[in-house]
C-alpha cells in the first residue's frame, strides 16, 4: 500500500483530501455553492452570460403542479425529467418518446403517465437532492447527440467534463454511456470516460472503472483519436464558466448537439477525481504550473493557449 501510495504522489494524483484542503476550500467561497449546486440558477446564470443550455420546458416546485403534467408533455414527444438539486445522474429520467400508451424511456421501458408522476414526486419530496433536502423538477429539452459519438456510444447522449482551476482549462474527458450504464454517461454506473488532449481535442487512453479499455463494450468501435467537434469552442466556454460562477476550481460540463452545437448541462465545485485515470495523469502538476503563471494570463484567450501548450498529450504523466 505504501509504494502505491508513493507511485500516485509521485504522479502528481490529487487526493480527495488535498482538493478539498488546497483547492475547493481555499478557491471556492462557501456562498457560492448554490449557484452550481442547483441546476436552476445555473441555467438561468448561464443564459444570461449568453452560454446556451438545454431548453427549460417546465419546472415543478409543489406537488399540485404535477396535476399539469399530462398538459405540459404534451407538447413534447421527448424530454428530461431531472432534479434541481441531483448529484451524479441521480433521478435523471430520459423518455424518447410518447406513446398512446405511456412514455418510453431510453432504454425502451414502457412508463405509464402515473408513473411519470410519481417520479416527479419523488424528485419533489428529496429522493434524489444533496442532503436529501426537498427539490424542484425540471423537464428539458432532449439533446440529440452529435453524429460524431455514434461509433463510441450505447443509446445516451455522452457528455464533456473539463476541469477549470482559476479559469484555465486544466484536465477533461468525455463519458461514454454503455449498455452497462443504462444508456447514461455516468461512470459510477459503468460509462466509460476517454481522456482528451486539450490541445487537439482527440480522445485519448479509455477506463471503465479503474480498468483501461480500448474498445467500447457495445459498438466494438476504437475509443482512442476521435476527434471532439467544436472543441475550441468548449474551451472557450468553459473558460467563461470561470466568471459565470466566481469559482476557482470547478467541473464544467457540457454535450454536444447535433444541431445546436455545445450546450452546457451543469457546473460543479466538487468534480470528482477519476478524470486523471482516464488521461493517465495527475493534476498536482498542473494546478501548480497555473498558480506559478496565473498572472500572465488575463485573458481567456491567453488561459486556453497556455493549456493547449502545457497541457497536451505528448508532455507525459505529470502533464508538464
Amino acid at each position: 500500500m505504501i509504494a502505491t501510495w508513493r507511485k500516485l504522489v509521485q504522479a502528481g494524483v490529487l487526493g480527495i483530501n488535498r482538493r478539498n484542503a488546497d483547492y475547493t476550500l481555499r478557491v471556492n467561497p462557501r456562498h457560492l455553492y448554490p449557484l452550481v449546486d442547483d441546476k436552476l440558477q445555473t441555467k438561468v446564470l448561464a443564459e444570461k452570460f449568453g452560454i446556451s443550455t438545454p431548453t427549460l420546458y417546465a419546472t415543478f416546485k409543489i406537488s399540485r403542479q404535477v396535476r399539469d403534467l399530462a398538459t405540459i408533455v404534451r407538447e413534447y414527444p421527448d424530454f428530461v425529467v431531472k432534479p434541481a438539486h441531483g448529484s451524479g445522474g441521480s433521478g435523471i429520467l430520459v423518455i424518447k418518446d410518447s406513446t398512446a400508451d405511456g412514455f418510453q424511456k431510453i432504454n425502451g421501458e414502457l412508463i405509464t403517465p402515473a408513473d411519470l408522476s410519481h417520479h416527479i414526486l419523488n424528485i419533489l419530496s428529496g429522493m434524489y437532492s444533496l442532503g436529501g433536502q426537498p427539490d424542484h423538477a425540471m423537464i428539458e429539452y432532449r439533446v440529440q447527440p452529435d453524429p460524431t459519438f455514434k461509433a463510441i456510444s450505447y443509446q445516451g447522449v455522452p457528455d464533456i467534463r473539463i476541469i477549470l482551476y482559476l479559469g484555465v482549462p486544466v484536465m477533461a474527458m468525455v463519458r461514454l454511456p454503455t449498455q452497462q450504464s443504462s444508456g447514461k454517461a455516468n461512470l459510477h454506473q459503468g460509462a466509460i470516460g476517454a481522456g482528451i488532449d486539450l490541445s487537439t481535442g482527440r480522445t485519448l487512453h479509455a477506463v471503465t472503472g479503474n480498468r483501461s479499455i480500448y474498445a467500447h463494450p457495445d459498438t466494438h468501435n476504437p475509443i482512442a483519436d476521435v476527434r471532439i467537434p467544436n472543441w475550441d469552442a468548449l474551451l472557450s466556454l468553459a473558460s467563461r464558466c470561470n466568471e459565470l460562477t466566481g469559482l476557482g476550481y470547478q467541473g464544467a460540463d457540457f454535450v454536444l448537439d447535433r444541431a445546436r452545437g455545445p450546450l452546457l448541462l451543469e457546473l460543479n465545485a466538487r468534480p470528482g477525481l477519476n478524470i486523471q485515470i482516464a488521461n493517465h495523469a495527475g493534476l498536482i502538476p498542473r494546478l501548480q504550473m497555473i498558480e506559478a503563471h496565473i498572472d500572465a494570463l488575463p485573458t481567456a484567450e491567453h488561459r486556453i493557449q497556455f493549456a493547449k501548450q502545457h497541457f497536451q498529450a505528448r508532455a507525459g504523466l505529470a502533464g508538464q
